[in-house]
């Protein structure tokens, strides 16, 4: 068995390479399809990835009180569109003192400039870093590391303190790339801040750079960043996951209190859910997985439509070498291995091809949208699955044709 396996093998390639340009084209036409499923569902799996891991840092047992909810607000079709008003710091600051269930801890936090232009010594940096009012609990709550370092200390935000924790650009490539960054002092809107701590790299999401970003105590930057309509950020953690939705509801309470809302009236702001916005994620990068499968086989319908065809025509083309060998003993079963080994050489062959140029395509995507590019080993899997199936459904009807012609009338072929 295994014996006459190789002897088809190496007949099957013995074919290929007699009519090489219409087997190119072949596999050229199956790997497009394969090439487009491997290489939507390669970008997805990064868009997956790059999502997954900016919300879930934040840590499943975390909650964020915003402005509003994190969902599309549709425009149009007679609705009115619902203004929520800003989360004020005397709101935001009230919310901090009157919840206080056992196992939490909250954060405030706003983002004061996304241009700043910070000064070290006689160098200084592009308008292009990001200012944040914090409090000791930000990092935490967020899911951010001090890599060198350390974070703000109560004492630090209660007395005002001018220090900072910088992102990691500041200390590989930035400003304080050929010092120690520890203890440094750096500038911002004239105002010194002393470098207690280094962030751990997170590099960048749809463009946005998070490691050039410089954390300062929030009533620092409230008074050199005051502007009118600052909204501030309510972030809650939770030690333990089976209080999270007692906390969320003690939250609501809290927040519809604070607003002064009475009991018919809806909620003027919004609370996300960290392992809300990771199901909401799932459930957009699952839409698009199945507009990938759909896509992927209409191409490869018509990948296994030319691929029966050029197996139909070689068929007829040998009629006379398949009268040959069943003349001299060939078996039916023989004859369509022969045929079907051949199907199978051209669709994996065409698969292969497929799965390089999609995921080389996925990557450059990725790359370009500043996407966490991961190997999509399920694309992959799925591909070689799909070919296989395409293979076998393309070449069971030629190869059945072959093995059933009759011996005397395929030697008479022309």
């Amino acid at each position: 068995m295994v014996a006459l396996f190789k002897e088809n093998v190496k007949i099957a390639f013995s074919s290929i390479r007699t009519q090489l340009l219409r087997t190119f084209l072949t596999v050229f036409i199956i790997a497009i399809g394969i090439w487009a499923l491997v290489g939507i569902l390669t970008v997805v799996s990064a868009l997956d990835n790059t999502l997954n891991s900016n919300f879930a840092s934040m840590g499943s047992n975390t909650f964020n009180i915003n402005q509003y909810e994190f969902v599309s607000r549709r425009h149009g079709g007679g609705e009115v569109q619902k203004i929520n008003p800003i989360i004020s710091y005397p709101e935001a600051k009230a919310y901090k003192d009157k919840f206080n269930l056992p196992l939490t801890r909250s954060s405030l936090s706003f983002t004061a400039t996304q241009t700043a232009e910070v000064k070290f010594e006689s160098e200084k940096t592009d308008p292009e870093i990001q200012v944040l009012g914090v409090d000791e609990n930000f990092a935490i709550n967020s899911g951010l590391e001090v890599a060198l370092g350390r974070n703000f200390t109560p004492f630090d935000v209660s007395n005002n303190a001018y220090v900072c924790v910088v992102g990691s650009d500041f200390s590989t490539k930035g400003l304080l790339k050929d010092v120690n960054p520890i203890d440094k002092v750096i500038s911002v809107r004239g105002a010194k801040f002393r470098v207690i701590g280094v962030l751990k790299e997170e590099g960048a999401t749809f463009g946005n750079n998070q490691d050039l970003r410089m954390l300062i105590p929030i009533q620092v930057a409230r008074s050199l960043f005051s502007q009118p309509g600052i909204n501030y950020t309510i972030s809650t953690m939770v030690d333990k996951k089976e209080i999270l939705d007692q906390a969320v509801e003690e939250a609501t309470l809290t927040m519809r209190q604070i607003r002064r809302l009475n009991p018919v009236e809806e909620n003027n702001f919004g609370i996300s859910r960290s392992d809300d916005l990771v199901q909401r994620i799932a459930e957009t990068t699952g839409v698009l997985s199945a507009s990938a499968w759909v896509i992927g086989i209409i191409t490869i319908l018509g990948s296994s439509i030319a691929l029966m065809n050029i197996m139909i025509v070689s068929v007829t083309e040998r009629t006379r070498e398949i009268g040959v060998r069943k003349s001299l003993g060939a078996k039916k079963s023989t004859i369509a291995w022969q045929f079907f080994v051949e199907t199978l050489i051209i669709g994996q062959l065409g698969g292969l091809l497929g799965i390089i140029l999609g995921i080389t395509t996925g990557y450059f995507i990725a790359l370009a949208l500043d996407f966490s590019f991961v190997i999509p080993w399920s694309a992959m899997i799925a591909a070689v699955i799909t070919t296989f199936i395409v293979a076998v459904v393309s070449g069971s009807y030629p190869a059945l044709k072959a093995s059933n012609l009759d011996p005397i009338e395929a030697l008479r072929y022309e």
